[in-house]
Parts: structure tokens; C-alpha cells; sequence
């Protein structure tokens, strides 16, 4: 990946695109440029199985005409004026929006930090083989490892490019690097598979792809001759970091102002309530210097600032862009996301902070249960909060993790679980939605 990308062509271009559509009768609009370049190379069994590499610049024109809105989108060499006609033409037959508008120019960023996003060092697609193939090595040596499902390193920068009608001109650059390889233990019907990972903005601050290989076997021989435990009900599950954090994605999209608009949360009424035990939070900070969803402005060019979306488990906000947040009468708040040519708003550096107990003394606190290490199917209802899921992990005896467990199914209500989880203190930052390791009371697990 080359040094980072002058954007100035690509603002002039949405400048003249934005000035096009004003003449062509266009009240106001937007135009922005989502950048991306990548290069990955895949493995298996030590030979090279594929070399990608992609560049994109996504232009897309959104126009107002009253209450009227229409986006376009195009690849770069379109003729400016062709596009900015055709997305007039587009709003002045669609049907009245009452809540799609530009963000409100006071609340537009005048300055934003250098957040320190783009590595610009030199990566060649030798040196993501040769990770990849480390990662791997690494993982066949480890003993009771018998197959390769393959490795990967890949490395990239992305950006947004943004100006508006109402004096809004901004870009950024970010680059993202990751290694990560999947093996499997065990012969026939008994075999199991496992995989490790990690992903840096920096390249120079990825873990070593040897120590990534070496996990991801240990992890999947451990797994080998797994069991399944009897049912049981107000069984506590421990939940591991990696399965942690999409729990917690559950928790932001119940806070989602989107899904509250459209009465698809089961929080939507909560505001202001408690929602997590006492003592919990969830943070969300867009502007972590070198944070791996980190960004200067969001995509309405709107300066974001950290809130603290559940304080000492009271609901504080919903995740807010200008659109939705008009639908439910309130400020956006700086989590506007451009989609395609939509806007709707998401969670940036999100995190549910830590307790104050190490996993270790969390899970000897808990006696016998169930820890979790991965999460089957999609059996999450977010309109009741009604949660089953099929899982694997360890089980709990004494205080210790045991044999491992496969075939048994965890159920509950996210409502109660909320109310029941408690964290460890073993958060790791590096991913855009981070927590530590915590535990849920209550649980039913569904076995043998």
C-alpha cells in the first residue's frame, strides 16, 4: 500500500458536483467520496491460494428540492453535470421526506483533530505472504493440530471525502492492517476448528503473525472430544472477550436511534431508565487518537464528541444522525454514517467499560457454569429482546475451567441479562466494539 492520497482532487470534484446541482434547481445537497484500497493474500498447506488487490472512489450526490430528496451514485470518469441533472430530475418526482435534511451548519465541524489514522508505511503483498504464511506455520506445529483452513494477511486505507451546500469541505484518510489464520484438530466426525486474529491501523502494531498461529492452535486442540452438559436453568454463563463484543453490538443496536424510530428496540421506551445493572457503562468516543473506528466528523461533517450512552446503567442517548434524530425530536449527535447513498446513524470506538475482578477470579467467583468461546445462529429478536443461541466453550467445575462443551443451546431475555452481567476487567481496545470478559446470571442452557 502506497503513502497516503492527496484528496483535494476529489473535494474539488464534489465541490463542482454540489455547485452543478444548484444551478440545475437543487435547494441544497451533499456530495462525498468514499475511498478505498486493499491488497490480501490468502494461504493453505504453506502455497499461495490467491492475490487480491482493489481500488474504488464512490462518488454519491444527494439533493434536497423542498422536502424532497434523491441520491445518485457513480464511479469516477461520470460527467459531473449529466449526474447532478439526473438526481434533480430523480427529487423532483419522489415523494415528500419530512425528516431528510443537511445537518444544521452550527452543528457542522469548523476544526477536527489529526487523530493519527493512516500508517503510511510501506506494505508489499511479499510481506503479507510472508505473515500469512508465519501465522500458519505456527499453527500446524502446534501438537494435535492436523489440518489448515488458511491464512491471511491483508492491508488497506479507506476515507471519506465530504462537502455540502452550506460550507461544509472535509476529508480523512485511514489505513487498516490484519493477519489471521483457521486450523482444525482432530480426525473425521471428531474434527474441531478454531481461528485467531488481529487487526491494527498501524502495521508495525500488529501482534507477530507467529504468536496469532500459535493461539489459534491452541485454542482448537483444547476443543477436541467436546461434551454436551445436562439442561439446566439459572445456569451462569461466562462469556470470553472475542464473544463479548458482539454481545455488546446487541446492546448498540437496541440504542440505535434508527430502530427506535421504527419501533424495532426493546428499548425504545427506556430513555432515561435503567437499563444495565448499577455501576455499568457504555461509552462511545470518536475521537481516540489511532482508535480503530475513530473519525474526525461523521458523515453529515457533523464533529462527534465521547458520550456516555449508558451511565451507572441508566440510558442516556441514542445513537443519532440528522435525519433520525428530527424523527424523534432531538439534535444529532455526531453518529451520522454514509451507506450507499443514505445516512443513518451508528456507534463508533464502542465500549461496555470494565469491572474491577480479572477473568480468573470472575470465573472462580462463579463456581459451575458455562463459558462461552462461540456463538451459533442468529436467534436474537430485537423487538422483544427474546435471546437463544447455540454455543460452544468450557465448563466451569470448581472454579476452573474443565472439558470443553459443543451441541448445547444458551437462552434468556437481553432485558435480563442486562440486568445480570457482570464485567471483568480485561477490556482490549483494539476493536471497534470492545469489552471484557463478563458473566450473566440466570441463563437457561438447553443440553442433553
Amino acid at each position: 500500500m502506497s503513502s497516503e492520497i492527496d484528496s483535494s482532487t476529489l473535494l474539488s470534484r464534489a465541490s463542482q458536483l454540489i455547485d452543478l446541482a444548484r444551478k440545475a434547481g437543487a435547494d441544497a445537497a451533499d456530495a462525498v467520496v468514499v475511498r478505498s484500497r486493499s491488497q490480501s493474500v490468502s494461504v493453505r498447506l504453506g502455497k499461495v491460494e490467491g492475490t487480491e488487490s482493489s481500488e474504488s472512489d464512490d462518488f454519491s450526490l444527494r439533493v434536497f428540492i423542498g422536502k424532497r430528496v434523491a441520491s445518485v451514485s457513480a464511479n469516477p470518469g461520470f460527467d459531473l453535470q449529466a449526474l447532478a441533472e439526473r438526481a434533480v430530475a430523480m427529487a423532483k418526482v419522489s415523494p415528500e421526506d419530512p425528516f431528510a435534511c443537511l445537518a444544521d451548519e452550527a452543528s457542522l465541524a469548523k476544526s477536527y483533530p489529526d487523530l493519527q489514522l493512516f500508517d503510511p508505511a510501506e506494505v508489499s503483498s511479499e510481506m503479507l505472504r510472508e505473515a500469512a504464511l508465519a501465522a500458519e506455520t505456527a499453527a500446524l506445529a502446534v501438537k494435535g493440530v492436523t489440518n489448515s483452513s488458511g491464512a491471511g494477511a491483508s492491508g488497506g486505507m479507506g476515507g471519506l471525502v465530504l462537502a455540502t451546500s452550506h460550507g461544509f469541505a472535509g476529508s480523512y484518510m485511514g489505513s487498516r492492517f490484519g493477519h489471521s489464520v483457521s486450523v482444525i484438530a482432530g480426525e473425521g466426525t471428531g474434527m474441531e476448528r478454531d481461528y485467531d486474529f488481529d487487526s491494527r491501523l498501524y502495521y508495525a502494531e500488529l501482534e507477530d503473525p507467529a504468536e496469532i498461529g500459535r493461539r489459534a492452535g491452541e485454542r482448537v486442540v483444547k476443543r477436541i472430544n467436546p461434551r454436551q452438559v445436562p439442561t439446566g436453568k439459572n445456569v451462569t454463563v461466562i462469556f470470553d472477550p472475542r464473544v463479548a463484543r458482539g454481545f455488546v453490538g446487541h446492546i448498540a443496536g437496541a440504542i440505535n436511534g434508527a430502530a427506535v424510530a421504527r419501533k424495532t428496540s426493546f428499548l425504545r421506551d427506556r430513555m432515561g431508565q435503567q437499563v444495565l445493572k448499577s455501576g455499568l457503562s457504555i461509552t462511545d468516543d470518536p475521537l481516540i487518537v489511532r482508535g480503530p473506528a475513530s473519525r474526525p466528523f461523521d458523515g453529515e461533517g457533523v464533529a462527534g464528541e465521547r458520550l456516555v450512552m449508558i451511565e451507572d446503567g441508566v440510558l442516556k442517548h441514542w445513537f443519532l444522525s440528522t435525519s433520525t434524530g428530527r424523527e424523534l425530536g432531538l439534535p444529532t449527535n455526531g453518529r451520522g454514517v454514509r451507506g450507499g447513498t443514505a445516512v443513518s446513524p451508528s456507534s463508533t470506538n464502542l465500549a461496555l467499560e470494565p469491572g474491577d475482578i480479572s477473568p480468573e477470579e470472575l470465573i472462580r467467583s462463579v463456581g459451575n457454569g458455562f463459558y462461552v468461546t462461540e456463538l451459533i445462529g442468529h436467534g436474537v429478536n430485537m423487538i422483544t429482546g427474546e435471546y437463544s443461541r447455540g454455543a460452544t466453550g468450557f465448563w466451569i467445575e470448581n472454579g476452573e475451567l474443565t472439558f470443553p462443551v459443543s451441541e448445547v443451546t444458551i437462552a434468556s431475555n437481553l432485558k435480563d441479562m442486562f440486568m445480570r452481567l457482570t464485567p471483568a476487567n480485561d477490556i482490549d481496545r483494539k476493536f471497534g466494539v470492545a469489552a471484557p470478559t463478563f458473566a450473566i446470571e440466570g441463563m437457561t442452557l438447553a443440553g442433553r
